[in-house]
């Protein structure tokens, strides 16, 4: 059996960037033909599931800060008014999710997107972000937010400003990533 190291991964500095959307886009882009994909809102959905889903999304790109709450934390944040989380299933099988936290009637804030590894280069990204900006503008918001930083996937950015949201600031940050062990006790707590 492996051991899983201990040992706290080096700080990794980090360019967020904030964005911002001020009007729905006129148009949506096109459900991707000849793939079988479904979309799906969770209620009340299990931690243990929220938690697989962002590491697995989340891994390459260090989305590290759900996996370090606590139980208690964590359902707080999952049951927090407002709250409207989507899961992408391609083929009967999961590949992404986005998480929207709507602070009606002034913004809606994207806090996560993203698809797993098998997903992309599969051309589903457009379509996916196109439909979470939809559900998004569905609560009826002044704006719609959402952050990205210099870890994410390279097209994230290009991909955010294509379909309408405009840079509104940057900040640097740091990204303290898991070591494996806690990585494994977040995934698998009871």
């Amino acid at each position: 059996m492996k051991h899983l190291s201990q040992e706290p991964q080096e700080a990794i500095p980090v360019t967020v960037t904030f964005l911002e959307m001020l009007r729905p886009p006129s148009a949506y882009p096109r459900m991707p033909a000849n793939k079988q994909l479904a979309l799906l809102r969770a209620r009340d959905m299990p931690l243990h599931y929220y938690r697989y889903l962002m590491d697995r999304v989340g891994r390459k790109w260090h989305w590290v800060a759900m996996l370090r709450l606590s139980d208690e934390e964590l359902e707080a944040y999952l049951r927090a008014p407002g709250r409207d989380i989507r899961i992408l299933y391609l083929e009967g099988a999961p590949v992404g999710f986005f998480d929207l936290h709507a602070q009606v009637p002034d913004f809606v804030d994207l806090a996560y997107f993203g698809m797993m590894s098998e997903a992309i280069g599969q051309g589903l990204g457009r379509w996916f972000l196109g439909a979470a900006i939809e559900a998004a503008w569905s609560y009826q918001p002044k704006r719609v937010v959402v952050q990205t930083c210099t870890l994410d996937h390279p097209a994230a950015l290009p991909l955010y400003q294509k379909l309408g949201f405009s840079p509104i600031g940057q900040t640097a940050s740091v990204i303290q990533p898991l070591s494996e062990a806690e990585r494994a006790a977040a995934i698998f707590s009871a």
